[in-house]
């Protein structure tokens, strides 16, 4: 390929050198630079890219893509460019040859339901015969291929791979999450979404080296209604109409409350053995009497917004009621069904906010007890541990504290913390540092009637422990629990 055709949708300065070269990738690590390569300069946290063009340029590259002044000794074509990530967006597309314009390109952003939104939405649109691809939060899924995810939303040179992975394997659509980081670093500019989702918005992701400010955390996620043709927004969230701003797609509305496009009224909890639910109509743009076998509003909010999604895909309603019945999500509101006297489920609240969340829906359907089983991670600042020991104090009728992924801290002294935030309560709690006694203690002590949580790790089949990852998978501690 050669650089001119990489460049060719973004404007650029030529400062030396030639377009018209051949070029064997693109690189954004100096490590790996080679011969005849494209060196993308970019400024990280730790180290900035320009720092290397010289070494990169001996090594062989033959274009350096910069967007500030660079000294080399080794004749290299140098381009200049506005952003460098920005560009590395538009080159990445182009060296995979524009594979999302061979696919439908669904992006999910929120603070909190984008990883159950993709599943939701993935799950009805497979159901319904069309071949999915996802990126986010816990995985990527190609075909029967899982990519362990490292990052929610990608850097655009692999989210690219990834998508001409998919449209080679006949993936129709992909739905993917979309970071407001994501957007911030640029990591999906150069794709045109088919349809843009907005779930809600709250105050998260604030302070060094994420968004300086909710206001700053705010425009970023409306950046993605000006690269989508259809926006899907929830006008219950009172940030709505500012996430809309300066948009270029059109709009269609879904919600609880007021005349949204879509709405969800008549709701029902529903309470069965082992098993916590929701029922409820959906008027509006469509029709339909909708049963989840998953807990609370927020639930309905996650379901209402994959209905609105797949709308767009002509799907008939049987489909969408049976996927929506059957759809699973590893890690998020998880029932584990081992018992008719009590309910087991799995989440992957790991802070104050999402734990709140969860035990309030939880309270709705008046258990017997409400178990909350949780810790906290290691290395990570102290006053989540305070804040989530507050929260289980205040809504669980026991908190039984154990081990997240304690990393180099010591695991007593993470608990001895969540103990300080229990302690404004008057929350009944017991302590177990291994947490699969933990979780054993929470079975063979269940009561009738009992909803038991096991908060912080959801998808996670890990445990890390002074650098290393230990195999601990919540669904294997039952089984081996339940086996004696």
């Amino acid at each position: 390929m050669q650089l001119s055709d990489l460049l060719e949708e973004y404007s650029y300065e030529i400062l030396q050198g030639s377009t018209e070269i051949p070029v064997s990738g693109i690189v954004t690590d100096n490590r790996k630079a080679g011969k005849d390569c494209v060196f993308v300069c970019i400024a990280g946290a730790n180290f900035d890219g320009h720092s290397a063009a010289d070494e990169v340029a001996k090594a062989g590259a033959a274009a350096l893509i910069v967007e500030k002044d660079v000294q080399v000794t080794t004749p290299v074509t140098v381009i200049r460019v506005d952003s460098t990530r920005r560009a590395l967006a538009y080159l990445s597309a182009a060296w995979f040859g524009h594979p999302a314009r061979e696919m439908k390109v669904i992006g999910v952003t929120g603070t909190k339901g984008k990883t159950t939104t993709t599943y939701l939405i993935r799950s009805i649109l497979e159901h319904a015969g069309f071949r999915v691809g996802l990126i986010g939060t816990i995985e990527v899924i190609i075909g029967d291929e899982h990519i362990p995810a490292k990052n929610t939303t990608p850097e655009s040179i692999t989210i690219q791979e990834y998508f001409r992975k998919m449209a080679d394997a006949g993936m129709q659509a992909v739905v993917m999450e979309v970071s407001s980081q994501g957007l911030m670093m640029h990591r999906t500019d150069a794709i045109d979404f088919d349809l843009g989702i907005f779930t809600n918005i709250e105050p998260d992701h604030i302070g060094p080296g994420e968004h300086e400010s909710f206001e700053h955390y705010l425009s970023c996620k409306s950046l993605l209604f000006r690269q989508c043709r259809v926006g899907i927004v929830n006008a219950d969230d009172a940030h709505h109409e500012a996430v809309l701003a300066g948009h270029t797609c059109s709009v269609e509305t879904y919600g609880l409350t007021g005349t949204p496009d879509l709405k969800a009224e008549n709701i029902e909890l529903v309470k069965k053995p082992g098993c916590l639910g929701v029922d409820f109509d959906v008027t509006g743009l469509t029709d339909l009497h909708v049963s989840i076998p998953t807990p609370g509003k927020f639930s309905v909010y996650n379901a209402l917004c994959a209905i609105a999604v797949c709308r767009h895909f002509a799907i008939g309603k049987d489909d969408v009621l049976k996927a929506l019945a059957a759809a699973k999500v590893k890690g998020r509101i998880e029932m584990i069904p081992i018992s008719d006297r009590f309910t087991l489920m799995i989440d992957y609240a790991h802070n104050g906010m999402a734990l709140r969340s969860l035990l309030e829906t939880l309270r709705e359907y008046e258990p017997g007890r409400l178990v909350c089983v949780f810790g906290c991670g290691g290395n990570r600042a102290r006053d989540r541990r305070y804040e989530m020991g507050e929260v289980s104090g205040e809504y669980a009728d026991l908190s039984i504290i154990t081990s997240d992924n304690p990393r180099f801290e010591d695991p007593q002294a993470i608990i001895d913390d969540i103990k300080v935030g229990i302690g404004r309560t008057d929350g009944k709690y017991v302590e177990i540092i291994d947490r699969k006694e933990a979780i054993a203690y929470a079975i063979h002590n269940a009561q009738d009637g009992d909803v038991i949580v096991l908060a912080g790790k959801g998808h996670e089949d890990y445990q890390e422990i002074k650098g290393v990852k230990y195999p601990m998978d919540e669904r294997v501690l039952i089984e081996e629990i339940l086996q004696g």
